[in-house]
């Protein structure tokens, strides 16, 4: 009985001691685990200076890492919908590093993981708006609203009615269509 009793002290002290050490970065690596709502924001200059001149920053948990590899393309920038938009290899590479290591099949974020458990394994929609979650999440807006609304034209500029989009917030509760006021679903 005191043999025991001693091995359990013993333990304990030793586990008191270890423990706190450990503690912290267990509790730590499980807040990392955490799914976290929407998505993960635009934490990156080069990406911010080199695509955000010309249009809203889209943050990187709203696609797949290979759609973020095909519209970073060297080739695909001499094209990109329209429009070339060139970059210098280091930032071109630099800013595609930042969108691979943040996208959607690499999140925690909520919106990330609706978004992949939308697409069929291998999809990488060049658009955002022929993610599957995106398009069921708008197909009740009426097209006049979207493409014959001078302020809006279209569905990829999020940020038109989506109040909050650049503070990664795409709730239903911050939209609001200009000309039209909240849109409620």
């Amino acid at each position: 009985m005191k043999k025991s009793r001693a091995v359990f002290l013993s333990l304990t002290v030793v586990a008191g001691a270890i423990l706190p050490v450990h503690a912290d970065s267990f509790f730590t690596d499980a807040r990392s685990l955490e799914r976290k709502k929407e998505v993960a924001p635009v934490a990156s200059e080069t990406y911010r200076k080199g695509c955000g001149e010309c249009h809203f920053l889209y943050q990187p948990g709203l696609l797949p890492e290979q759609s973020w590899r095909k519209l970073l393309d060297a080739k695909a920038l001499e094209d990109h919908f329209g429009e070339n938009a060139e970059l210098s290899d280091n930032n071109r590479l630099a800013i595609l590093d930042f969108l691979v290591a943040n996208s959607a099949d690499k999140s925690n974020y909520k919106r990330s993981k609706k978004i992949m458990a939308s697409l069929k394994p291998g999809e990488a929609p060049l658009r955002i708006i022929e993610v599957p979650y995106i398009k069921r999440k708008h197909n009740e807006i009426p097209e006049d609203l979207i493409k014959k609304n001078d302020k809006v034209k279209s569905l990829s500029y999020c940020d038109k009615c989506h109040q909050q989009a650049d503070k990664n917030n795409f709730d239903d509760d911050t939209v609001n269509i200009p000309g039209h006021g909240n849109w409620t679903w």
